[in-house]
């Protein structure tokens, strides 16, 4: 994989919320990652930021607005047939309203220390627990299905 040529097809967001020891996350019902837990998220639309999206998203998904977002990294991801994204990773440390399950996902807090990174994306355990404790980050990873086939990360100095 020539990540130094790579060009994604899509651009994405994700948000996780973080408050009093929990982190809210989701299980997606519908498109990438149906069934799997994450933070919510989704595409850009055209002229969107990252961060503007990522607001819209979490309002979208499950109802609430985030707070105070702080910009943690990137995911690349390659998948093997052909699919390819770019994905801002965001953390808030607040939100406005109470989370409500939509068509899009169901949401759940959960405490930091109980992530359920078995039920994840794969790649999720090399990064979000770092992510969640300060940590900045980019991520490059090649996937075919569910399946992760490499990945590199390389982790940038912890956030005052």
């Amino acid at each position: 994989m020539d990540w130094l040529t790579w060009q994604p097809r899509e651009y994405a967001n994700l948000c996780f919320i973080v408050k009093d020891e929990r982190v809210l996350l989701i299980r997606k019902k519908r498109g990438l990652g149906a069934g799997k837990i994450n933070g919510p998220g989704g595409k850009l639309e055209p002229g969107e930021t990252a961060h503007d999206a990522a607001v819209r998203e979490v309002q979208e998904e499950i109802g609430v607005t985030p707070l105070h977002l702080e910009d943690r990294g990137v995911l690349h991801f390659q998948f093997a047939d052909g699919y390819s994204l770019h994905c801002a990773v965001f953390v808030a440390r607040d939100l406005d309203g109470d989370p409500i399950e939509t068509a899009e996902a169901t949401p759940f807090w959960v405490p930091l220390d109980a992530v359920p990174l078995h039920e994840m994306w794969e790649d999720d355990q090399y990064w979000l627990p770092q992510v969640l404790a300060g940590q900045r980050f980019n991520g490059w990873f090649v996937f075919d299905g569910d399946k992760m086939l490499s990945k590199r990360l390389e982790f940038l100095p912890c956030l005052a």
